[in-house]
């Protein structure tokens, strides 16, 4: 099977989500990079909450990582990843999000895999929600990869990311500017004070006569509001809001103990999304029953969006996984 004779989108037929919704057709739209199916160990890349199948190439969001001779290289690996459905890429939407958990979503990407008649992926990676659909995925199906590499994300959702999920809720659903004014305080997540500070210098645009803060946070929400549907921002919310392998299920121990995979767990010392406390709780309880984990940290002072921008230090973190070269320093 070729790369180019494999039809996207694949339909999903009758599905049931976890809430009880029935959706007869969901189109599950992917993207391939690399070397051909079954040529290759296969790597499947999770998109985060804005992000789409398209990690790699032009207008590629990961493009420093994925590649002819990066870390995660399209000459050794098939790389696969599917648009999360509703995220409004190929223009198909989900107006009752709340039909949907980051389960559902996990299942679906399952579905998809057994339909491509991929019996195991090399490595699932995905940051933020993505990665939490990776965990979902690893909990589901406990063989499906030999390793899952989560980054500034975790198996669940604390309160904390909760908390905030039900605020930039509140905003989808009651502002003027849904969109712009969601995307401003989700800012505000992805980055740390330090970051600003350090950006910024509490300096002043003279055109506008506004903070150059706030002036970039306007930029940033208008950026979205011209690229991004409503619809798919409050789906994509409702899945970073019910992130949780152990939902009316078994224990986090119990789901972990029956996977042979490695987990490489990655936080960000600055990360106010989700906190490298919580990923590092995760780590020491899984190192109780389980010898191949592992974790590491990205060092930056740029918050949750770290893992988009200091690429050179988790090129570092990956190489040994994916067998690669390092970029200097």
């Amino acid at each position: 099977m070729t790369l180019e004779n494999i039809p996207s989108p694949i339909n999903i037929q009758n599905f049931t989500t976890e809430n009880g919704a029935l959706y007869r057709t969901l189109p599950l739209s992917f993207t391939f990079f690399g070397l051909p199916l079954h040529s290759a160990p296969v790597v499947l890349v999770n998109h985060a909450l804005t992000g789409n199948s398209q990690v790699t190439g032009e207008n590629g969001w990961w493009n420093d990582l994925i590649g002819e001779g990066k870390t995660i290289d399209t000459g050794k690996y098939t790389i696969l990843s599917f648009n999360v459905p509703g995220n409004g890429i190929d223009s198909f939407v989900i107006e009752n999000y709340q039909d949907f958990t980051t389960r559902d979503i996990a299942r679906i990407f399952l579905k998809g895999i057994e339909i491509l008649k991929i019996e195991q992926l090399y490595a699932i990676i995905g940051g933020s929600v993505g990665g939490g659909i990776a965990w979902e995925m690893l909990a589901l199906e406990p063989n499906i990869t030999e390793n899952l590499i989560p980054i500034a994300t975790d198996w669940k959702s604390t309160d904390w990311m909760i908390a905030n999920c039900f605020l930039q809720e509140q905003i989808l659903n009651n502002s003027s500017k849904p969109i712009e004014d969601a995307r401003i305080h989700a800012m505000l997540c992805y980055r740390s004070p330090e970051s600003f500070k350090e950006k910024f210098q509490r300096t002043v645009n003279e055109d506008l006569s506004i903070f150059n803060i706030e002036s970039w946070l306007l930029h940033h929400g208008e950026k979205l509001q011209k690229r991004y549907q409503l619809a798919s921002y409050k789906l994509m919310n409702q899945l970073l809001k019910t992130i949780d392998i152990t939902r009316n299920r078994e224990s986090f121990e119990t789901l972990m103990s029956k996977t042979n995979a490695n987990i490489h767990i990655i936080g960000i010392n600055s990360d106010l999304f989700f906190t490298p406390k919580e990923n590092q709780e995760t780590f020491q309880e899984l190192k109780k029953f389980k010898e191949n984990v592992f974790y590491s940290e990205i060092n930056s002072i740029h918050g949750h969006d770290a893992f988009l921008i200091e690429y050179k230090q988790l090129d570092h973190l990956l190489a040994d996984i994916f067998k690669a070269e390092t970029i200097k320093k």
